[in-house]
């Protein structure tokens, strides 16, 4: 079973980037460290001395007790990832990852921790479960989204 990560879209930066209430404003944020800023479009580290947007971002809206919400940085400029199926791209494989497997009913029905370089391993294997209908990627020691993951 093969799995596909998908990096966000423009279009889904700029309708999270819109500010609903009680949302905090999103932030201009000049690179001082790499890697520190990984980038949900690309799909990479931004590098010292790039602009990023630092803003909150719902990454689970569903209607579900696992409704999940934290912040993500998007680099200025950046090009949508546009990854083969099975393809991990650096910025996961350099990072701890907490994986976060749910049904159709976005309930949770796995988890664990991997090391980046193990992801493909571990996404085929989840994959594995018929009730497992995405996945979803966190940086595991700030907690924050990474990317989503479906099955191909």
């Amino acid at each position: 079973m093969s799995f596909q990560i998908h990096a966000m879209s423009q279009d889904a930066v700029s309708h999270a980037q819109s500010v609903r209430s009680g949302d905090p404003a999103p932030m201009e944020i000049t690179v001082d460290a790499s890697p520190g800023y990984p980038c949900r479009v690309s799909l990479e580290d931004a590098q010292i001395g790039e602009r990023v947007t630092l803003f909150h971002h719902c990454h689970l809206p569903a209607n579900s007790p696992f409704r999940a919400s934290h912040a993500i940085y998007v680099r200025h400029g950046a090009e949508e990832a546009k990854l083969a199926p099975g393809e991990v791209p650096d910025m996961l494989r350099s990072r701890m990852i907490s994986l976060r497997a749910f049904d159709e009913a976005s309930m949770m029905r796995d988890a664990t921790l991997v090391e980046g370089k193990s992801l493909e391993t571990a996404l085929t294997d989840v994959f594995t479960d018929p009730e497992i209908a995405f996945v979803h990627l966190h940086f595991a020691a700030p907690g924050c989204f990474a990317a989503h993951v479906s099955r191909v």
